[in-house]
């Protein structure tokens, strides 16, 4: 995964994010995940924050936001710490991209006794579960399900439980596009 993703320049996913309370279905939001290699991040929402855009760019303590696509000029910053930014179990946008999450997997594999080793590994996909501790404070130890596309090594699927297996995320990650090169005005609101 590493490897694979040191030679992109850029990748877009279409995500459909599912939250759970109580291992209960709470919130579904769907978005367009767009990332550079310089720390670029952009997200457009269709979902429930239809026509919001979200930009963040490395080094910046702040994002902006552009909460309808259609007014230009109605942009807002606000700190990457804040709790308006953050997603329904708290991730910071600083947290959401690839890089970010693979360094996440190899801390928690050196860090973490894996009680139990599940792969599967098939012609187009390449699937595991790992125990970590959680990727927003690291305090609890989770279960983190990820299916894999062979052909890119980025994640089809990404299911967040309790040891218990009380589900706490999904995230489904659909139409990936790589190395599209994106102009830098994409970024800019």
């Amino acid at each position: 995964m590493k490897a694979h993703f040191r030679m992109l320049e850029d990748y877009s996913c279409e995500v459909e994010q599912i939250y759970f309370q109580n291992g209960e279905e709470t919130q579904r939001v769907y978005f367009t995940y767009s990332f550079r290699k310089d720390q670029q991040i952009r997200i457009d929402f269709s979902y429930p924050q239809s026509g919001m855009t979200l930009i963040h760019r490395k080094g910046d303590p702040d994002a902006t936001i552009l909460p309808i696509r259609s007014l230009p000029w109605l942009k807002f910053r606000f700190s990457v710490h804040n709790p308006l930014l953050r997603t329904f179990t708290g991730q910071q946008i600083d947290q959401t991209d690839m890089g970010y999450f693979i360094d996440f997997l190899e801390r928690s594999l050196g860090e973490t006794t894996q009680p139990v080793f599940e792969f599967r590994e098939g012609k187009d996909e390449t699937a595991f579960l790992i125990v970590g501790r959680d990727y927003l404070e690291g305090k609890n130890l989770e279960k983190y399900r990820i299916r894999l596309l062979r052909e890119s090594w980025l994640p089809l699927r990404i299911e967040r439980y309790s040891l218990e297996n009380i589900p706490i995320e999904k995230s489904l990650l659909r139409g990936c596009i790589l190395n599209a090169r994106p102009g830098d005005a994409f970024f800019l609101l």
